[in-house]
């Protein structure tokens, strides 16, 4: 299945708003609010699977750590779920916000196919079938994440909504931050050409 670290730093990027020419950003909202492992094989394909035993420890790891299933999500599909932390919700949104939850979950079936799909890219034994089915849940997983990115924002007010807009705003600058200090901390190459010299 896609590595659980990566899954949770694109739920780090959740609720930046999607245009028509999608920011990368934007990409990884829709992986993460398609709280599905459609979604998640989207953005993963060329990511490690589960570990190779491939059993079942494996696969609650995941879901502990961030992956298909509950994890990241939480167990009941509250607001940390959404990107919402920190955002006051009634209590009506709350159980909104889980009914989308679960009415998005992957079944155990979907999570069984993703997992011998990436296990047979990883070994390199995927058929042209498997890559074209990989493609289709490619597709099916961007659409469920616009339908949910847009039931989720119709329960919002809009007090809220500016809440997230101003979250938004704060996640770039904090990207933006932390890309400018990965650039200061990259070795640079310091090493110099002796000047040749003509016989």
């Amino acid at each position: 299945m896609p590595n659980a670290s990566k899954i949770t730093r694109a739920s780090r990027s959740i609720f930046i708003n999607r245009g028509t020419n999608m920011s990368l950003g934007s990409k990884l909202f829709t992986g993460a609010l398609a709280v599905s492992a459609f979604a998640f094989a989207a953005s993963a394909q060329d990511t490690k699977v589960a570990p190779r035993d491939g059993g079942q420890r494996g696969a609650q790891k995941e879901m502990h750590h961030g992956g298909p299933g509950e994890g990241q999500f939480g167990r009941h599909g509250g607001p940390g779920a959404f990107g919402l932390r920190g955002i006051e919700l009634t209590d009506a949104q709350k159980e909104q916000i889980r009914q989308i939850h679960e009415a998005n979950k992957p079944s155990q079936a979907q999570m069984d196919e993703m997992r011998t799909l990436f296990e047979a890219k990883r070994n390199g034994t995927i058929t042209a079938e498997q890559q074209a089915r990989l493609q289709a849940i490619r597709a099916e997983g961007e659409s469920k994440g616009r339908s949910v990115h847009d039931q989720v924002l119709a329960i919002l007010t809009p007090e809220q909504k500016a809440q997230l807009e101003q979250r938004k705003q704060e996640m770039r600058q904090q990207m933006e931050q932390r890309r400018q200090q990965r650039d200061l901390n990259r070795p640079k190459d310091t090493t110099t050409k002796e000047p040749t010299k003509d016989n």
